[in-house]
Protein backbone atom coordinates (compact mmCIF):
# COMPACT_ATOMS: atom_id res chain seq x y z
CA UNK A 1 0.00 0.00 0.00
CA UNK A 2 1.29 3.36 -0.74
CA UNK A 3 0.31 6.74 -1.81
CA UNK A 4 -1.37 5.44 -5.31
CA UNK A 5 -3.87 3.53 -2.79
CA UNK A 6 -4.47 6.13 -0.76
CA UNK A 7 -5.39 8.36 -3.82
CA UNK A 8 -7.06 5.82 -5.92
CA UNK A 9 -9.57 5.31 -2.34
CA UNK A 10 -10.11 9.12 -2.03
CA UNK A 11 -10.86 9.12 -6.18
CA UNK A 12 -13.48 6.09 -5.65
CA UNK A 13 -15.15 7.49 -2.50
CA UNK A 14 -15.53 11.08 -3.92
CA UNK A 15 -16.86 9.38 -7.51
CA UNK A 16 -19.20 7.54 -5.58
CA UNK A 17 -20.39 10.83 -3.04
CA UNK A 18 -20.83 13.25 -6.37
CA UNK A 19 -20.56 11.39 -9.72
CA UNK A 20 -22.89 8.49 -9.07
CA UNK A 21 -26.63 7.54 -8.21
CA UNK A 22 -26.99 4.49 -7.21
CA UNK A 23 -29.14 2.56 -5.10
CA UNK A 24 -27.63 -0.13 -2.98
CA UNK A 25 -29.72 -1.73 -0.93
CA UNK A 26 -28.79 -2.12 3.30
CA UNK A 27 -26.09 0.66 1.99
CA UNK A 28 -25.83 4.66 2.19
CA UNK A 29 -24.41 5.30 -1.02
CA UNK A 30 -23.13 8.80 0.64
CA UNK A 31 -21.93 6.95 4.04
CA UNK A 32 -19.10 4.48 1.58
CA UNK A 33 -18.41 7.15 -0.28
CA UNK A 34 -17.50 8.87 2.92
CA UNK A 35 -16.09 6.37 4.77
CA UNK A 36 -14.20 5.21 1.13
CA UNK A 37 -12.44 9.12 1.88
CA UNK A 38 -11.46 8.62 4.94
CA UNK A 39 -10.01 5.41 4.38
CA UNK A 40 -7.92 6.68 1.65
CA UNK A 41 -6.86 9.67 4.29
CA UNK A 42 -5.71 7.20 6.69
CA UNK A 43 -3.69 4.95 4.43
CA UNK A 44 -2.08 8.32 2.65
CA UNK A 45 -1.14 9.61 6.50
CA UNK A 46 0.12 5.97 7.36
CA UNK A 47 2.38 6.11 4.53
CA UNK A 48 4.19 9.04 5.11
CA UNK A 49 4.66 8.59 8.76
CA UNK A 50 6.11 5.07 7.59
CA UNK A 51 8.31 6.59 4.97
CA UNK A 52 9.48 9.59 6.87
CA UNK A 53 10.41 7.34 10.01
CA UNK A 54 13.31 6.52 8.81
CA UNK A 55 16.58 8.45 9.28
CA UNK A 56 19.55 8.73 7.51
CA UNK A 57 22.92 8.72 9.67
CA UNK A 58 25.88 10.21 8.31
CA UNK A 59 29.33 9.71 9.59
CA UNK A 60 32.74 11.31 8.48
CA UNK A 61 35.99 9.79 9.29
CA UNK A 62 39.21 12.44 8.39
CA UNK A 63 42.63 10.60 8.84
CA UNK A 64 46.18 12.65 8.82
CA UNK A 65 49.05 10.80 7.72
CA UNK A 66 52.42 11.68 8.74
CA UNK A 67 53.00 13.13 5.65
CA UNK A 68 50.64 15.65 5.92
CA UNK A 69 47.67 14.61 3.76
CA UNK A 70 44.22 13.54 4.44
CA UNK A 71 41.68 11.12 3.97
CA UNK A 72 38.30 11.61 4.04
CA UNK A 73 35.56 8.85 4.20
CA UNK A 74 31.82 9.17 4.92
CA UNK A 75 29.41 6.56 5.30
CA UNK A 76 25.70 6.47 5.42
CA UNK A 77 23.42 4.28 6.53
CA UNK A 78 19.34 4.13 6.83
CA UNK A 79 18.53 3.58 10.27
CA UNK A 80 14.83 2.33 11.64
CA UNK A 81 13.85 3.96 14.77
CA UNK A 82 10.72 2.31 16.19
CA UNK A 83 7.62 4.10 16.95
CA UNK A 84 7.72 4.92 20.64
CA UNK A 85 5.61 2.98 23.28
CA UNK A 86 2.49 3.97 24.69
Amino acid sequence: MGYGFGVFLIAVGLIIVYALEVDIPGVGQEALGWILVAAGLLVVILTAVTLNSRRRANTVQTTTHSDGSQTVQQRQSDVDNPPPAV
